[in-house]
């Protein structure tokens, strides 16, 4: 079983940075072997994939390019999310999540995905 603890949320004014971490709790899971996929969600709104990280694959939705960037250290087993130039409407609960058999056409749907993290809040405003 595999447990995904996240953490870097918190709160940052517009233009400011932060950066999350996923760390995979099983030191087995290598998480290069799988997809990665960070999501949020807004309240009132769907959850909404913002990057997917395959391999040398990485994808990230439009709102995002440009400005986040994902990341590994495998000997953390922990991927990352740079968030740099935070807007307001990036207020959301982050969610990293693997998927163990990816499928890349899939990558922006939260049921491809089977383990998720706890969240961690993500509050842009002045």
């Amino acid at each position: 079983q595999l447990q995904l603890v996240e953490s870097g949320g918190g709160l940052v004014q517009p233009g400011g940075s932060l950066r999350l971490s996923c760390a995979a709790s099983n030191s087995g899971f290598g998480l290069e072997y799988y997809a990665i996929g960070w999501f949020r969600q807004a309240p009132g709104k769907e959850r909404e994939g913002v990057s997917c990280m395959w391999g040398e694959r990485i994808s990230y939705v439009d709102s995002v390019k440009g400005r986040f960037t994902v990341s590994t250290d495998k000997s953390k087993n922990t991927v990352y999310l740079q968030m740099n130039s935070l807007k307001p409407e990036d207020t959301a609960v982050y969610y990293c999540a693997v998927a163990q058999e990816p499928d890349w056409g899939s990558r922006w749907y939260p049921e491809s995905y089977r383990y998720w993290g706890q969240g961690t809040q993500v509050t842009v405003s002045s």
